[in-house]
């Protein structure tokens, strides 16, 4: 059986609850189709995420990898198209706030997806469940660990697909944070299967 590395994100910056962290530990140990989902839970730190994320795939030597994260504002489960080569946004859990920092020196400016996200955003909305592709991942923690894993798979010439999903929030977040778009924990979680099964399918 194949293996799918599924990674979220704990709480950050004025989130103190992070929906990616819940789907993730609901998820693990299923199988869906050829693949058993292996979760794991990522620091939001820019210097301890990286080395976590490649322990993990080196530890797992996954199939494929989805790494979900948090975007609190967005209305709609957004996979994301490309990961720049740039740390740069608010402090990191750490304090630590990087400005113009490469992730990899001397990496490619850029890694494209390879996840079916037209597939994916499409079955999406058949299920009644609103989604698009993003044309951008940020600077943050998201944008790190998604060209981490891409650059892994290049640099390594592995046949491994990697890809990032970006969520709304969840209800309960929205009860804390006010005015902010929100999701049923349910449909959160029922979106990231259907990603998942899509991929399956492939």
């Amino acid at each position: 059986m194949k293996k799918l590395l599924l990674t979220g994100f704990e709480p950050f910056l004025k989130f103190s609850v992070n929906p990616t962290m819940k789907i993730v530990e609901a998820l693990h140990g299923m199988e869906i189709g050829q693949y058993s989902i292996h979760s794991e839970v990522l620091p939001v730190e820019f210097k301890l995420s990286g080395p976590a994320l490649m322990d993990h795939i080196e530890n797992l030597q996954p199939d494929a990898i989805i790494s979900l994260g948090l975007a609190g504002g967005r209305s709609k489960i957004t996979p994301e198209r490309i990961a720049i080569n740039v740390n740069d946004g608010p402090k990191d859990n750490s304090g630590y706030a990087p400005v113009d920092e490469e992730i990899i020196k001397g990496g490619a400016d850029g890694y494209f997806s390879t996840l079916p996200i037209r597939k994916m955003v499409d079955a999406l909305n058949e299920a009644g469940l609103p989604a698009k592709i993003s044309n951008t991942a940020g600077a943050y923690l998201c944008n790190n660990v998604m060209y981490r894993a891409l650059h892994y798979a290049n640099e390594q010439q592995k046949p491994m697909k990697a890809g990032f999903i970006h969520i709304p929030a969840s209800h309960e977040l929205a009860i804390e944070q006010g005015a902010i778009p929100s999701w049923s924990e349910e449909d959160l979680k029922n979106g990231i299967l259907t990603c998942i099964k899509v991929l399956a399918a492939e």
